[in-house]
């Protein structure tokens, strides 16, 4: 074994003697953390869905009558009203109709005239005891047969005026029309099978969505007490339509379980679209004293949903919570918190029970969202 030589061990010792311990290591400074404090308020209770835009009614125009379709008298797309008239077939055709009836109503009411009086005669000649039974029997006969040529042409000159009207074509409803199927100047037949045009009713116009069967008794019991309202949601940042809830179906789908039903929206100004999709709202009652706070401080851990709550102290507590229902911003806590209490929004991954934090700029809790039942 070497030895070490004396100078070398003097100057170890030295330096060793030089060297100060060690001191406490710094405290780390509090986590940041963001917070809110949580409110006491009245919200709605609401279910949320997806809902299909569907017309009040649906009108495929084809002619009654065939002919050459001479005038088109509205632009594609255009809003229309009721009996606006729209389309033009060759009217000549039936108006020479309507005059052939007219001529041979005129023929048969002369005949009628002419056989009324041979049988006035005949009465009068039969009273004197001059008229034989005979010749009165055919008389009368010829005079009730003209009666009902008569009868017939009247008719025959309706059924003729009735196609006449025919040939101009108008608006059964109110609403929008579609695309002209058929060019100005094409022939058309009577009740084809492909329309000329159709018109879709938009104002008022129906949302049908599905719920699921679970809601349904809260649904039921809600609208029997009053309609109601049903909110459209087109797109963020837009207001919402407002309609009623003006159908439950009366059945469930087995396939899918669940039940269809369908709001009325007046749809004055009309944004909604037939076949548009729209996210769906439906109010079923306001939950008075209800506390909320932004979703993003309520966390999950093994044993359920949880908050971390800031004292006076600004020291953190891990305090347990019974969400009632949670939207995309905020969550309605039913029990384990109050109102008035700041809980941590951001910041939550570095925190234990018991630690100090620092506390950064508070959030206030969102606006009244959207809900779904309890």
């Amino acid at each position: 074994m070497r030895r070490i030589p004396a100078p070398v061990l003097i100057l170890c010792l030295l330096f060793a003697g030089c060297t100060k311990p060690p001191g406490p290591r710094p405290e780390a400074p509090p986590p940041p953390v963001t917070v809110a404090v949580s409110e006491k308020r009245t919200v709605p209770v609401q279910v949320r869905t997806i809902g299909t835009v569907k017309t009040v009614a649906t009108v495929a125009i084809r002619p009654r009558v065939g002919g050459q379709l001479t005038e088109v008298l509205f632009k594609e797309g255009e809003y229309v009203k009721k009996d606006q008239k729209l389309l033009t077939i060759d009217p000549r055709p039936y108006q020479a109709a309507v005059k052939l009836a007219e001529a041979t109503l005129a023929k048969s009411r002369a005949m009628l005239k002419g056989a009324e009086l041979d049988l006035e005669r005949l009465e009068k000649v039969d009273a004197g005891g001059a008229a034989s039974g005979v010749e009165l029997d055919k008389s009368r006969t010829v005079a009730a047969a003209a009666k009902a040529s008569v009868a017939i042409d009247e008719a025959s000159l309706d059924s003729a005026k009735i196609q006449a009207g025919y040939t101009t074509i108008t608006s059964p409803l109110d609403g929008r029309v579609g695309e002209l199927l058929v060019n100005q100047g094409n022939l058309v037949e009577a009740n084809g099978l492909n329309p000329l045009v159709v018109i879709h009713q938009v104002s008022p116009i129906f949302v049908t969505f599905a719920l699921p069967e679970q809601e349904l008794p809260a649904v039921a019991a809600a609208q029997a007490e009053a309609p109601l309202t049903v909110e459209a949601l087109l797109r963020e940042g837009e207001p919402p339509m407002r309609g009623k809830l003006a159908f439950i179906d009366n059945a469930v789908n087995v396939g899918s379980g669940t039940m269809s039903l369908k709001a009325e929206f007046p749809n004055r100004d009309h944004k909604l679209w037939p076949g548009q999709f729209v996210d769906v709202v439906l109010t079923l009652r306001d939950r008075p004293d209800s506390v909320l706070i932004p979703t993003a401080a309520v966390q999950a851990g093994q044993r359920g949903t949880f908050v971390f709550v800031v004292n006076a102290e600004r020291k953190v507590e891990l305090r347990p919570v019974t969400v009632a229902f949670e939207t995309d911003r905020e969550a309605v806590i039913s029990s384990g918190l109050s109102a008035g209490e700041t809980v941590v929004t951001e910041g939550q991954l570095r925190l234990v029970a018991g630690l100090k934090v620092d506390v950064k700029a508070g959030l206030p809790v969102p606006a009244v969202g959207k809900g779904k039942p309890e």
